[in-house]
């Protein structure tokens, strides 16, 4: 916490404002504008809930398809089956671990050969990572299909001084409490079709038509964010610089450490591009390194130090076996290799420098006892 969300809290308290809309709630939202440079926001209950309103304001529905980023959190695709609709999942490519613009390609020349467009492709900024937007939403705009960014790890990342979340038709943020800023849950829809979120403005309010008494002619859902968690949110927003030079001092800080150690790669940023650095990610290549990421995960936790494995790719969960799938080409499927070898290290804004230095001699330390083992040194 940055110290000022109880100010806003016992405001919300004093006036009575703890249902889902009031000053803080209002407030936040137009913090959010500002800080993306996005014509509209609302502010939800989840990351999944903006996921799912954007989906419903797209009009996905049951038949339909929708294209996602195979390397993310479940919380990315489960709307898609919210909807009714079918996900296919489109594999990373190695620049940025993010969307491959060539899996895409062939997704959508498949896709309109067969008759059955997506309805929408939902690109992951992984990690806070940004994707190659300007491949992606070249591929997407020639085919009209419309772009959702799922920007909950990439909030305070840039892509060619634009906001991640806003190259799209619309973005989304999530405050979970691991994000880079929180309300310990909640989440953010944004967009420049402001009709668009005025309308998801209905749909997250129970859908509830203009009456004197309760009458709902759509379906709707229970998404708006309360006042009070609004009021954390204003907090954590004006703290999102600090909180972002503070992850990428932590990575710089790894980088250098760890950087040169055989077999460890570090997650790359795209030319252009500025990283949040939300979680430091890394590779581990055993013949190299003389460790696996398995191996130093289990060192870590020695310590009492958490790490863990990269997500693993959705093609690969076994809800959603037998779901289509667009490798980066038929000789790498670059989500699973970085399932295979990546692994994600503690990123926290407060981390000292004193407990990271904890980690990298861990690290180290584990490295050359695991590679003495081995004899690979």
């Amino acid at each position: 916490m940055s110290g000022k969300e109880n100010d806003y809290i016992d405001e919300a308290f004093k006036t009575n404002w703890i249902a889902p809309l009031g000053p803080n709630l209002d407030a936040f939202e137009k913090e959010t504008r500002a800080v993306t440079g996005a014509k509209e926001a609302v502010a939800v209950s989840s990351g999944t809930a903006a996921i799912h309103l954007a989906l419903s304001l797209l009009n996905v529905t049951k038949g339909d398809t929708v294209f996602c980023s195979s390397l993310t959190f479940i919380a990315s695709a489960n709307p898609i089956i919210y909807q009714g609709a079918e996900p296919i999942f489109i594999d990373s490519e190695p620049d940025s671990w993010n969307m491959s613009p060539q899996a895409l390609e062939r997704a959508l020349q498949d896709a309109f050969r067969e008759g059955r467009p997506p309805k929408a492709v939902i690109i992951v900024h992984l990690y806070g990572q940004m994707a190659k937007m300007d491949e992606l939403l070249t591929l997407c705009d020639q085919y009209n299909v419309p772009v959702i960014e799922d920007a909950a790890e990439s909030l305070g990342s840039t892509y060619k001084g634009k906001a991640s979340g806003t190259l799209g038709k619309f973005g989304i943020y999530s405050f979970n409490g691991n994000k880079i800023i929180t309300t310990s849950g909640g989440g953010m829809i944004v967009s420049d079709d402001t009709e668009a979120l005025q309308r998801a403005r209905f749909l997250a309010t129970q859908a509830r038509d203009t009456a004197p008494h309760y009458q709902h002619s759509s379906l709707g859902y229970n998404y708006r964010m309360s006042n009070i968690l609004a009021g954390v949110g204003i907090a954590q927003m004006q703290v999102l610089n600090e909180r972002v030079e503070a992850r990428r001092k932590v990575f710089a800080r790894y980088e250098k450490e760890l950087g040169h150690l055989p077999g460890f790669i570090f997650m790359p940023e795209l030319d252009d591009t500025r990283t949040n650095r939300w979680l430091t990610a890394l590779t581990i290549h055993e013949r190299q390194a003389g460790i696996t990421t398995a191996q130093l995960v289990q060192a870590l936790a020695q310590r009492n130090i958490e790490a863990r494995p990269v997500w693993k790719p959705l093609h690969l969960q076994p809800l959603f076996q037998g779901t289509r799938y667009y490798p980066h080409d038929k000789e790498n499927h670059i989500a699973e290799q970085l399932f295979q070898t990546g692994i994600c290290l503690p990123s926290g804004s407060n981390l000292s420098e004193a407990e990271q230095q904890r980690v990298i001699d861990c690290i180290k330390e584990a490295q050359v006892r695991t590679s003495l083992t081995k004899g690979v040194i």
